[in-house]
């Protein structure tokens, strides 16, 4: 089969079309005729040498993929009943830039109605992520009053932003985003979302006005740093702010005697070494509460630009100049 390899650690030139072995499926796990990869910013660190895959995954990049289940163990494990030949799309440990890729039977879920198979592709690693960290690690839900919580989205244009920003609002929530040039947040915007510019305007301000001084409940931070303290001024009482990458830097300071005033809470995770048992439980509620989304048409992916997948390193690029608005795909 076809894939692209990490030849060394480097920028995205390091990128290199090889012939590999088709991988071969164990028990509980199945083998996917990929049509198509998603680009997530972890494959970047990845290449850059800053992200190793966890022990027994795979050495290439990719996190997600959508494609054809061609072979592999359906004997169990299987909640929604996929069979050979089904259209599927899988979150991956490792492994997705590739034609074919071996994956965790209970991490794939069926196309969803009214999508490609390329469609499909962008939502996994987003999906999975914004699911388990907003609302199960964040707890977006309801207020005492019965009224819906607000969240925050900090990079609102990613393809994590697009997605929690969608999510969040069909699911009835008052949604604030930063971005970082007027286009983006007017993107933001058609999604849902009051946005804001971090490269001229101040979000604590901003959300201080809009919230009526009050703040908001949930933040969903890719960048760390010393947005954490200005994070903690954003949120409401009892708001639960939740990291999930540093790209300002991993350390930070802040005055914990107002966090303990306010009972506010900070909390982060990673997916990529979670169990496949925790993957597959977060499958599991994506497929019952999300996916009908995208039947009703109030889910749609966000694509920004799709690249054929020998040209991975161009797709690298694009991801790091940070001009996309939404998801950056590979075609096989």
């Amino acid at each position: 089969m076809q894939a692209i390899e990490i030849s060394h650690f480097g920028g995205p030139e390091v990128l290199r079309l090889v012939q590999r072995p088709v991988p071969q499926p164990g028990p509980g796990e199945v083998l996917i005729k990929v049509a198509a990869s998603g680009i997530n910013r972890p494959d970047v660190f990845q290449r850059a040498g800053h992200y190793a895959p966890p022990p027994g995954a795979s050495d290439l990049p990719g996190l997600e993929v959508a494609g054809e289940l061609i072979d592999g163990d359906f004997s169990s494990g299987n909640p929604f009943g996929l069979k050979r030949g089904d259209a599927v799309c899988a979150l991956l440990a490792g492994g997705g830039y590739a034609e074919y890729a071996v994956v965790p039977l209970g991490q794939c879920l069926p196309v969803p109605q009214g999508l490609s198979v390329l469609e499909a592709a962008s939502l996994p690693e987003n999906y999975f992520t914004v699911w388990s960290n907003v609302f199960d690690r964040g707890g977006l839900g309801r207020s005492e009053d019965g009224s819906p919580e607000s969240l925050l989205v900090q990079g609102g244009s990613s393809g994590i932003g697009v997605t929690a920003i969608q999510l969040a609002r069909a699911l009835g929530h008052p949604v604030f985003a930063t971005a970082g040039s007027d286009e983006k947040c007017r993107a933001c915007e058609t999604l849902g979302a009051r946005a804001i510019n971090y490269r001229t305007e101040d979000f604590v301000e901003r959300i201080k006005n809009w919230t009526d001084g009050r703040g908001v409940d949930v933040i969903l931070d890719m960048v760390a740093g010393d947005y954490i303290g200005r994070e903690l001024e954003s949120l409401a009482e009892d708001g639960r702010l939740v990291i999930i990458a540093t790209l300002g830097g991993a350390n930070a300071s802040f005055d914990a005697a107002k966090l303990m005033h306010r009972r506010q809470t900070v909390t982060g995770s990673t997916l990529r070494k979670r169990s496949t048992a925790f993957k597959a439980a977060i499958a599991n509620e994506l497929y019952e509460r999300v996916w009908p989304l995208f039947a009703e048409r109030k889910l749609r992916p966000v694509i920004h630009e799709v690249f054929p997948a020998a040209d991975a390193a161009a797709a690298h690029a694009l991801m790091e100049s940070s001009t996309h608005i939404g998801k950056i795909m590979l075609r096989w």
